[in-house]
């Protein structure tokens, strides 16, 4: 569903996988995209890319405080996250204040300092970027409780910013074939036939199906919608087919 009326949406982790897809499908779309990552795209990014460690508190709010004067900015994509995959015994306690850092701080971070402006328009989406992980996954804690973390904060926004134009949900994908995942799993490997039998529709999500559902969260159409979280994932969390 294409929105009617061109915004500028902020893309955070933008610089490939589910955020470089989302860029790409917005703006074919016709909005106004801006990305921040630590790394430079390895190909031409569909709109103003701003290279910054988005781990530092510092960085991101001297760059934020640029935008907000250059920009009106009524979209969000809350998409920067990390993920550390450590047996609960062996979980580094600063590598768990990392991961839920990132995942977390950064979207409180970039929510407040847009949000002046989406309430001045009197319109505003804001869409965090979860993971099917937020139900509990093994060795993986941290980033669990950071994705479920995300959750909660969509749910708190939506009901603070119900009556003000401004909505707010999550996007939790499952497996998505993204280079990223294939730099982890080699194609036609052991690993991925395990993955992929955890899902019921036999296959991995691609990143335009994910792209496409933020974009619908961002449409005019979607304005009733807010404090949701939408599982695209194949049906993984639901439960593995007895088939």
């Amino acid at each position: 569903m294409q929105s009617k009326t061109p915004r500028t949406i902020l893309i955070t982790g933008a610089s490939k996988g589910l955020g470089r897809a989302t860029a790409d499908y917005l703006a074919q779309q016709g909005h106004q995209i801006i990305g921040m990552a630590r790394n430079l795209p390895k190909s031409p990014f569909p709109g103003e890319f701003i290279t910054v460690d988005l781990a530092s508190p510092e960085q991101t709010q001297s760059v934020l405080a640029k935008l907000v004067d250059r920009y009106s900015i009524t979209g969000l994509i809350n998409n920067v996250g990390l993920s550390q995959l450590q047996p609960l015994e062996d979980i580094n306690l600063q590598d768990l204040s990392t991961v839920l850092d990132l995942n977390l701080r950064s979207a409180v971070q970039f929510a407040q300092a847009l949000l002046p402006t989406m309430k001045q328009a009197g319109w505003g989406r804001i869409v965090n970027i979860s993971s099917l992980a937020a139900l509990g996954f093994s060795n993986r804690t941290s980033y669990s409780a950071a994705k479920a973390g995300v959750i909660s904060l969509t749910r708190c926004w939506a009901l603070e910013l119900a009556t003000t134009g401004i909505t707010v949900n999550a996007i939790a994908p499952g497996t998505i074939a993204t280079e990223m995942f294939h730099e982890k799993v080699l194609p036609g490997s052991p690993e991925e036939q395990l993955y992929s039998s955890m899902v019921p529709m036999g296959r991995f999500g691609q990143p335009f199906e994910v792209a496409a559902a933020i974009a619908f969260f961002c449409s005019e159409e979607a304005a009733f919608i807010t404090g949701q979280t939408l599982f695209i994932d194949g049906g993984a969390s639901i439960g593995r087919s007895l088939i």
